[in-house]
């Protein structure tokens, strides 16, 4: 049963900036243990949570866009993000719910966007973006009650594939290789293809210095940087996979093909692989999430046995 929250403390947490990387750590920590007091949708994946501090730290800043808040303990209960395009993610511990954090983070987030706007509205004169599990009506609720609107357009299905059975085995197209990075040495054509993949969306927006400072983030495991590389040399494939050891749930981030290296069998074999990976180091089910209109992807998802289990809502707010 989900994890009822405590009733609110008295005092709000104190908040500050985020100093460190050992901040992250804690982010983390509180995603897991979350989950475990809740379930698979109410909280994000760690794998979330790691790309998009990374991408706040390539291109914004983190101590101005990354806001913590913690309980008289120094325990870590809550956070929120500003990220770009823009958009805002906060993630509150079960036992600190609705106690104020939220509110307080909205507000610090409109501050600082009304501070960015002024500086520079062209980057920032967007509409703001956020978003809530379907079967999350509180925070739902709590949108709409901020000015927010569901807006569809990015709208996403959230997957889960158990992984208790044996994982089939496909072999990858004739001459194709499939194998995780090569560390350092291989983060420059990493980075080309997840650029050539993702771009011009903002989460391409990654150079060969960015991607090889990702690889050193904590949760980042190389052996889960998967590519595919096509007989001319070229990496034509790539899918990164994350692991919450905590509730034993493994996650697909960003998954794919370069545009002539589609529809041949590539991902597919990534994703298998994978699979077996976080098998292997004793997780019970992976999760992915995929936009509601790309029935390409869902279908291939479909063909390695994840099944859509939820949805992820978009809400926009108008500048």
């Amino acid at each position: 049963m989900p994890h009822e929250p405590a009733s609110a403390p008295r005092v709000l947490p104190a908040s500050r900036g985020l100093q460190s990387q050992d901040d992250l750590l804690e982010m983390q920590r509180l995603l897991m243990a979350g989950r475990s007091l809740t379930d698979d949708w109410r909280f994000p994946h760690v794998g979330d949570l790691t790309f998009a501090y990374f991408m706040i730290a390539c291109h914004l800043g983190r101590e101005e866009h990354i806001r913590l808040w913690h309980d008289s303990e120094s325990k870590l209960v809550g956070y929120a993000l500003l990220g770009e395009d823009p958009s805002i993610d906060w993630q509150v511990h079960p036992e600190y719910e609705w106690s104020g954090i939220e509110a307080e983070a909205m507000a610090w987030a409109e501050h600082r966007l009304a501070e960015l706007r002024q500086r520079d509205p062209k980057q920032w004169g967007g509409a703001l973006a956020a978003g809530a599990r379907q079967d999350n009506g509180r925070r739902r609720m709590f949108l709409g009650e901020h000015g927010f609107r569901y807006s569809g357009e990015f709208a996403e299905v959230n997957m889960l594939c158990p992984l208790d059975g044996p994982i089939p085995m496909v072999e990858p197209p004739s001459g194709c290789q499939v194998r995780a990075v090569a560390g350092a040495r291989n983060a420059p054509q990493r980075a080309a293809a997840h650029r050539e993949v993702w771009q011009p969306w903002t989460d391409g927006n990654i150079t060969d210095e960015e991607y090889l400072a990702f690889m050193q983030l904590p949760a980042y495991d190389r052996d889960l940087d998967l590519i595919a590389v096509a007989p001319d040399g070229v990496i034509a494939a790539t899918v990164i996979g994350w692991l919450d050891t905590v509730n034993r749930i493994g996650c697909f981030g960003q998954v794919g093909a370069l545009p002539g290296y589609r529809r041949q069998g590539m991902t597919r074999a990534l994703l298998l692989e994978g699979l077996r990976q976080m098998q292997v180091r004793g997780m019970t089910r992976a999760c992915v999430s995929t936009g509601v209109s790309n029935v390409p992807a869902i279908r291939l998802y479909q063909s390695v046995g994840f099944e859509i289990v939820n949805q992820y809502l978009d809400y926009v707010r108008a500048a």
